[in-house]
This record gives C-alpha cells, sequence and structure tokens, in this order.
C-alpha cells in the first residue's frame, strides 16, 4: 500500500510539472500578453485552480514565494534540528499531538512525510499556523494567496489532498481573507496526517532508528 501511495504521487507531480510547463509556454508564445492582466486575475483572488496566473508569476512574486517557502519549511531533518531527549521521544508513541506540540517532533515527523512523497502536508499545516498570526490586513492577504498557489491550486507539485467541501469553502473564504482563510483545510489535513501517516511513522525504521540512537550511551572521552 505505501508503495503504491508513494508512485501514485509520484505520477501526480509529473502531470502537475507537465501541466505548469505547458501552461508557462503558452505564455510565452502569446508574447505580447500584458503583464497587468495576470496580475489583476491573481490580485481579485481567482479561485479556479487552472488558473494560469497561479503558476506564472513576476521575479518579484518568485523571489517574495521563495522566502516565504523558506520560513515555512524552517529545520526539515531531525538530524540537523536539536535531538529530542529519548522520553520526548518516547511521548511521541502515545499521541500525534505531542508530535505535533514539539518542534523537534515537527521536524523528525517531516522528515518520515518526506520519503513518502507527502511532505507537504505539514509544509501546508505550518504556513496555516504562521499565517494565524499575523494581524497586518496587507501581509495576511499576500500569504493567503501564496497558500493558495502553493498547497490549494491543482496545477501545484505541492497540492494538498482536501474534499470538495473544504475547497468550496476556501474559495468562499479567498473572496474576503483573512487569517483563519484556511482553518477546516488545515484541521483536514491534521486529521490526515493523524490517521494516515503517523501510525507509519511510529512503526517505521526512522521512529525505531531514533530511538536506538537516543538509548546509546556516549562516546568515552
Amino acid at each position: 500500500m505505501g508503495s503504491e501511495r508513494v508512485e501514485m504521487r509520484k505520477r501526480q507531480m509529473q502531470v502537475h510539472q507537465e501541466a505548469a510547463a505547458s501552461v508557462l509556454q503558452a505564455r510565452h508564445s502569446m508574447g505580447n500578453t500584458p503583464t497587468n492582466a495576470s496580475n489583476a486575475c491573481c490580485f481579485c483572488w481567482c479561485c479556479c485552480c487552472s488558473c494560469s496566473c497561479l503558476t506564472v508569476r513576476s521575479e518579484d512574486e518568485t523571489i517574495q514565494r521563495s522566502t516565504f517557502e523558506h520560513r515555512t519549511e524552517g529545520t526539515a531533518n531531525c538530524e540537523e534540528s536539536t535531538k529530542p531527549t529519548l522520553e520526548d521521544a518516547h511521548s511521541w508513541a502515545t499521541s500525534f499531538e505531542k508530535v505535533m506540540k514539539s518542534a523537534v517532533g515537527r521536524s523528525c515527523f517531516r522528515q518520515f512525510l518526506r520519503t513518502e512523497f507527502s511532505e507537504e502536508n505539514m509544509m501546508f499545516w505550518l504556513a496555516c499556523e504562521e499565517l494565524k498570526m499575523e494581524t497586518n490586513k496587507t501581509v495576511v492577504e499576500e500569504k493567503v494567496r501564496q497558500i493558495y498557489e502553493d498547497f490549494i491550486s491543482i496545477l501545484s507539485p505541492k497540492e494538498v489532498s482536501l474534499d470538495s467541501h473544504v475547497r468550496d469553502v476556501i474559495n468562499h473564504n479567498m473572496l474576503e481573507p483573512t487569517s483563519h482563510t484556511f482553518e477546516e483545510a488545515q484541521q483536514q489535513i491534521y486529521t490526515l496526517m493523524q490517521r494516515d501517516s503517523y501510525p507509519r511513522y511510529i512503526n517505521s525504521t526512522t521512529y525505531t532508528d531514533l530511538l536506538k540512537s537516543l538509548e546509546e550511551p556516549p562516546p568515552e572521552p
């Protein structure tokens, strides 16, 4: 089941990339398409998931998005972050909530998600957490747009899996974006990770190897 899911995710990513490339090629072939036309579509919260303006941005927008992603991702490798105590690591097996409330727990779990090609779930959840802490209206609107492009658009290789009802809620919320625009979607992705990925993580060699490394005594000086 796990290998089938990975292969399916690989095929989805390939389709998304080919679709985005086709849109980009079409835009270049048009040549004299006014730049402000696509910007207007994005600014007015176009909620059509296949809208080409969601995948073609100016250089300034690309730089802003890159900065946002770097800030959202943080330290994604458990081995590069501060190691947990053995007690903390053991506590993660008792509940998913303990994993998500721990920064290093999220980092280790995210490392596992990357091996399953589902890291975008954690990235989306973290982006929503960051969004909820923002109070500046202009910044909120920009972050909402970036999150939509990165994780909601069907043309994004990092699209998260949401049902049609939640997508409808998002499209309605995009009319008046707030720091809670993706609240229902965030909860659905949290539940997905809890029910789907978390049990596999606890039973994985990634987790057991971490426990073993923490149980090993430090080398003598």
